[in-house]
């Protein structure tokens, strides 16, 4: 396993768009996701699932999307419709049954951001497993890391993520 200079705190390139390219990526690494479309779509396509458009290259929202659009499912409905998720978000503890309605609004709050500007980062569901475990599930690896980090940063606790570099994949355990 590669492993990565991280610059210190207070760095100029900590924060930026710099610390990604430090960082990596998983499109840098060669990790593919199984569900990246190979090809490019014709323009304009819509997923009749979710209204999302592949506009100018990328899947986007359109207020009034385009008559007469090609369509197909994007990968995030295709992901939800075969229940494969890109990140699975387990929290625990009795702090998870004592706030869970924070900490799902919390999660949904912060999908609601990052779906505004990526329509294919979702959540795909909430589960409660046991009385202090939710079990979240996304379309994407970014997404559990972001929910993970900020409910880490509202209740402290035990945070530990594992990107799987053969898949795809993020898993993401919290715990207190």
């Amino acid at each position: 396993m590669k492993r990565r200079k991280i610059p210190p705190a207070g760095s100029p390139l900590v924060g930026g768009r710099h610390e990604r390219r430090i960082l990596g990526r998983a499109q840098d690494e060669g990790v593919d996701d199984p569900y990246k479309l190979r090809r490019k779509l014709p323009e304009p396509t819509r997923c009749p699932a979710c209204g999302a458009v592949y506009h100018e290259g990328r899947w986007q929202w359109m207020e009034f999307p385009p008559s007469g659009a090609h369509e197909e499912l994007c990968q995030a409905c295709h992901r939800i419709n075969d229940e494969y998720p890109a990140g699975i978000v387990t929290l625990k503890g009795p702090v998870v049954r004592q706030h869970e309605g924070e900490i799902i609004n919390l999660a949904r709050n912060l999908e609601q951001a990052e779906k505004q500007d990526h329509p294919l980062n979702r959540i795909m569901a909430i589960d409660k497993e046991e009385p202090d475990t939710l079990v979240i599930t996304t379309t994407d690896v970014h997404l559990p890391r972001r929910i993970g980090t900020a409910v880490h940063h509202a209740f402290h606790g035990d945070l530990k993520l594992h990107f799987d570099e053969d898949n795809y994949f993020i898993r993401v355990d919290w715990t207190r």
